[in-house]
């Protein structure tokens, strides 16, 4: 790389009429300027700004929050997706459970009935199987023997 500094001119009087010494490093540093601007991807972030007027670097940042915003919606939206689902399994299962609840009160009260059926009748055979042991008939009178 050649900074105007290490360049020296010779002194004819061709090159004083074309360039004066300003228009020089005015060339330079357009030339400087255009490198720059010609491989933007190559530096620092640092250099990258140098190069940006603040209206660019504004539009950039305009675009990254947009990006940004766009990301942060879609996980957003993904998150509703994955409750809504979760929302929905529930449901499901609370129904099953719901019936499974009912379906076994139902089997319960059934079994109750029935127990209760068992323990009249378990009831009435003792009364019987006494009656038997103190020989009495079915009225109630003592039988002889």
């Amino acid at each position: 790389m050649l900074l105007h500094e290490e360049v020296q001119l010779p002194c004819s009087p061709v090159h004083e009429i074309m360039l004066t010494e300003t228009e020089i490093e005015d060339l330079f540093s357009l030339m400087n300027q255009s490198r720059d601007l010609a491989s933007p991807g190559s530096g620092s972030q640092g250099s990258n700004r140098a190069v940006y007027s603040p209206e660019e670097r504004k539009l950039r940042r305009m675009q990254s929050n947009r990006e940004s915003a766009r990301r942060s919606r879609c996980r957003k939206k993904k998150h509703l997706e994955n409750l809504t689902s979760q929302l929905n399994r529930l449901r499901l299962q609370n129904r099953f459970l719901r019936n499974r609840l009912s379906l076994t009160m139902h089997h319960h009260l059934l079994l109750s009935l029935h127990n209760d059926h068992l323990k009249s009748e378990a009831i009435a055979l003792m009364a019987s199987l006494s009656d038997l042991c103190l020989g009495r008939g079915k009225h109630g009178y003592v039988r002889a023997v």
